[in-house]
């Protein structure tokens, strides 16, 4: 086993496909499958199934690629600094839905563990995106919300994808509206009182079924509809229209603040937000730094919406 074979292995990992590895290593495609298929009858271990459209990451593998890995990223620390005589590199990769506590966690690693040399990497996107980034190893983990609904068949995409889902907190739904929306006033929402104002909801492009939604109740229907990509648009709606929109009521307080309020929504439902990762997963330093950054973020903001509740006597059901 060489340096350079599990190079190779990382490499098709992340590009999901022998060619476009083949490509982006300037190394002609048998060559690269040739190496990679000596590297897993060397270990015994079948890390890559081909097919038409890729390849496909096994339970074996993933845990190979994620010793494979940390192996590549060492040796890429020491040719940095010792032969190269450049400061080290760190890299990190996530993917998530639309979430704020996910990119505070995000910089406040950054801020810890940037130095002076980094490629640092938050994906914020589509369902389904978020999922195949984690399967091919694009990122080293995604957070995404389950719920009754949609459980059932995201359920299935992660089991086929060799993921897992670890629970990172549950809550129940609330709806985010600017300070100016003329429900800011309640102490609790109904559906009923929703059906006259814009739903404000995030595009899942191709993949873009009821169950791949990031907001629960996909299947009603509104009569004002907005759909957008980014969370700092659906921010500038909720501002300055009378635009909602549903989740677990946990954001930070610098999104919260004056001009965005979280209040909850009287439905009988459940969001349960947590970290997919690959099968056999070994986190890497800084992934495991992230996890541990990203518990306590969501910690505070609870402990803060806590607070929120206490100051405010006519919000004494704010977080259930």
């Amino acid at each position: 086993m060489t340096l350079q074979q599990l190079k190779y292995a990382v490499a098709v990992a992340d590009c999901g496909s022998i060619t476009e590895a083949a490509k982006s290593l300037f190394i002609a495609q048998p060559s690269l499958s040739a190496a990679v298929k000596e590297l897993e009858e060397e270990t015994g271990t079948t890390i890559f199934l081909r097919n038409s459209r890729g390849v496909l990451i096994t339970p074996e593998g993933a845990e190979f690629l994620s010793y494979a890995r940390q192996v590549v990223q060492q040796a890429a620390l020491i040719e940095d600094k010792y032969i190269v005589r450049s400061a080290a590199k760190q890299r990190f990769c996530v993917s998530t839905q639309h979430y704020s506590f996910t990119s505070s966690a995000f910089v406040e690693l950054v801020r810890a563990q940037g130095g002076e040399s980094y490629e640092f990497i938050l994906r914020e996107g589509k369902t389904y995106d978020t999922i195949m980034d984690v399967r091919h190893l694009r990122s080293e983990m995604g957070v995404i919300y389950m719920n009754n609904f949609n459980e059932a068949v995201i359920g299935k995409l992660l089991r086929e994808s060799n993921l897992t889902f670890a629970e990172l907190f549950s809550a129940r739904p609330h709806i985010f509206i600017g300070r100016s929306n003329p429900l800011a006033g309640r102490e609790r929402v109904t559906l009923e009182d929703l059906e006259s104002l814009p739903c404000l909801t995030y595009e899942q492009g191709d993949q873009n079924a009821f169950y791949f939604s990031e907001e629960i109740l996909s299947t009603l229907n509104h009569e004002k509809s907005i759909k957008v990509t980014d969370k700092g648009t659906i921010i500038d709606l909720m501002v300055g229209t009378d635009g909602y929109t549903i989740s677990s009521g946990i954001c930070p307080s610098y999104l919260r603040g004056d001009e965005i309020i979280s209040i909850p929504l009287d439905v009988d439902e459940v969001i349960r937000i947590g970290v997919i990762t690959h099968k056999n997963y070994r986190p890497t330093v800084l992934g495991q730094m992230y996890l541990d950054i990203l518990h306590r973020v969501v910690g505070s903001m609870q402990e803060g919406k806590d607070e929120y509740k206490n100051e405010n006597a006519n919000a004494d059901s704010f977080f259930d």
